[in-house]
């Protein structure tokens, strides 16, 4: 279910990479079994500053350089949390989850189902993704509907400092395998994150801008394009309301379909390509749950079933822009 938070407190905005570093402290600092691990996360900080400081806090016992090598690290990992530990596993790319598929969806996903319930692995990968950046084909993978489909693994997308920090903490205090897929696109991000400790529910999203004409479903790096959309359509007298699916697996359909059930009208926005993506999972589940409240065919705004281009120009058409957002939107309530 959709959940708010009262912010009647709050501290100074914080960036989204320091979310994650503020997740991560608090974490490591409030239960002495959490391990960081990964490649250039102690000595040097992290490729994004996300773990600046935190080797020099809490040593190299407990927030590990590995070698270059992600089959071997998150297979350590997979171990440590058999053993009684809580590890934290960074992926510098999402494109580099494919070296450690097996380690994941072999190992990590199914040893609870396999055991009988008598084993967990309290294990979370997280990892950069996401275009815009002009990284190339090769570093610019999300792979949340893939990660998504496989049993046993719960998968995140936060797309605010706020949902980094909450969402971050409770896949770490999960007993069972959480991904944990961050956009690079949003590191420079800012938003007030709430002085007190906010843990948000996995598989909860929440709606950033209430509407009544129209539904718009985005997460990740389309939530902040979705906004914009928006508050343009609201400047020629459509009134939008956008949901932030925070949540791959498990998927909050019932904020969706309740939502659709008073808008009528639901626009699906995934920067991935649409083919077998969360979009089309999205609207089967909907139908069956909202058919008879939909006033239009449910639409989607998807990338086009290439790689992600490295050229700017070629990378900014491949991406869904604002600009498609609010024409698909307009030509929906139009209907």
């Amino acid at each position: 279910m959709s959940t708010r938070t009262t912010r009647s407190r709050s501290v100074p905005e914080i960036k989204y990479y320091a979310a994650v570093r503020d997740a991560l402290a608090e974490e490591l600092k409030a239960d002495p079994t959490t391990v960081l691990m990964g490649e250039d996360i102690g000595a040097a900080g992290g490729i994004y500053a996300e773990t600046h400081g935190l080797q020099d806090e809490f040593g190299s016992n407990r927030v590990l350089d590995t070698p270059a090598g992600e089959l071997g690290f998150v297979g350590a990992a997979v171990g440590c949390a058999l053993t009684g530990l809580r590890p934290i596993v960074e992926i510098s790319f999402a494109d580099f989850f494919p070296v450690c598929m097996d380690q994941l969806v072999n190992q990590a996903a199914k040893i609870r189902y396999m055991s009988g319930g008598q084993t967990s692995v309290p294990l979370t990968v997280f990892s950069f993704g996401g275009g815009g950046l002009n990284a190339g084909p090769q570093h610019s993978g999300t792979y949340e509907a893939w990660l998504g489909s496989m049993p046993g693994l719960k998968v995140v997308t936060p797309a605010t400092p706020r949902s980094v920090k909450g969402l971050m903490k409770a896949a770490i205090r999960d007993d069972d395998p959480v991904v944990v897929l961050l956009h690079k696109g949003l590191l420079q991000v800012r938003e007030e994150v709430p002085e007190y400790e906010e843990v948000i529910p996995l598989g909860s999203a929440e709606i950033l801008c209430p509407g009544t004409e129209l539904t718009i479903v985005s997460w990740s790096g389309g939530v902040r394009r979705a906004v914009a959309a928006a508050a343009a359509l609201a400047e020629i007298g459509v009134d939008a309301e956008v949901i932030d699916l925070r949540s791959i697996q498990p998927l909050d359909v019932a904020t969706v379909a309740e939502s659709v059930r008073r808008t009528h009208r639901l626009l699906i926005v995934q920067e991935t390509t649409g083919f077998a993506g969360i979009g089309a999972e999205l609207a089967a589940v909907v139908v069956v749950d909202a058919f008879d409240y939909l006033d239009a065919p449910i639409e989607r705004i998807a990338a086009p079933f290439t790689p992600v281009p490295f050229s700017p120009p070629l990378e900014k058409a491949h991406l869904p822009q604002v600009e498609d957002i609010v024409e698909r939107a307009k030509a929906m309530v139009t209907l």
